[in-house]
């Protein structure tokens, strides 16, 4: 049997519980990452057929060999996509299976566009700058694919502060409303 001051280090303790098992901001940046990757891969490589994986590195879309290649790399990214938004969802559901405090719509599409943002940055960086396997539209003339990648960069800056100015304001709302 508890006696008084037991039950009230209890009821403290799962109070503070509670307030740690907040919004799971991994779950939403890796499912942002996810949605960032499909994007880039749904419309940018199959829709509009800008690029594909590595039509920079010496494998431009132009031969029956060099697409096939460009499609098995493309079909990799998309399972590396599809990797992110599960480990997103499996994030998700077990903090929601816990007891935790109201979560805000602004706390989750935060959390998206910061992934998504932070997905434009890495990707663009890396593949775009550093490697040059490909770039945002290769469908224009060569001297213009910087304004493309430098404006891909841009569009994930602005996602990924857009997204943590959004989470903030959800964790404020969420904070006032305790």
């Amino acid at each position: 049997m508890l006696v008084g001051s037991e039950r009230m280090n209890n009821a403290t303790e799962e109070t503070r519980d509670n307030n740690r098992r907040g919004f799971p901001t991994a779950a939403g940046i890796f499912l942002g990452l996810g949605l960032g990757g499909f994007f880039d891969g749904i419309i940018l490589h199959q829709v509009l057929q800008w690029h594909h994986m590595v039509t920079s590195a010496g494998y431009p879309a132009n031969s029956v060999a060099n697409l096939k290649f460009n499609t098995l790399l493309d079909g990799l990214f998309h399972a590396t996509t599809y990797v992110f938004v599960a480990i997103g969802l499996a994030l998700l559901w077990r903090a929601a299976r816990h007891p935790h405090i109201c979560w805000s719509g602004k706390m989750l599409m935060g959390t998206l566009l910061m992934g998504f943002g932070l997905f434009n940055l890495v990707e663009g960086i890396i593949d775009h700058h550093l490697l040059g396997i490909h770039h945002v539209n290769e469908t224009v003339r060569q001297q213009q694919w910087i304004f493309w990648d430098l404006g891909f960069l841009i569009w994930g800056a602005a996602m990924l502060v857009g997204g943590w100015l959004l989470l903030r304001a959800g964790q404020q709302e969420i904070a006032s409303a305790s």
